[in-house]
């Protein structure tokens, strides 16, 4: 199992619908409008790197609004 948090910048003003689109990709565990450098932070799950890019990542950066997308996998001690 991986996880990872997906930090998400948008356009202006489309922080918003941008959080409530990336809520109906499954896999995503949670999403929270943040302030700062980036708009929008999702906590994601998935089997392992392949399947978080192709089920989650990549149908992200396909949503209107965003601009750019940083993946941030997990790691365990």
């Amino acid at each position: 199992m991986v996880t990872a948090y997906i930090l998400v910048q948008t356009e202006v003003g489309k922080a918003g619908q941008v959080t409530e689109m990336i809520k109906g990709i499954a896999g995503v565990a949670q999403v929270d409008g943040v302030t700062g450098p980036y708009d929008v932070i999702a906590r994601a799950d998935a089997a392992d790197l392949d399947e978080l890019a192709k089920k989650v990542v990549m149908p992200m950066q396909d949503l209107e609004g965003i601009t750019r997308t940083l993946t941030c996998p997990v790691i365990s001690f």
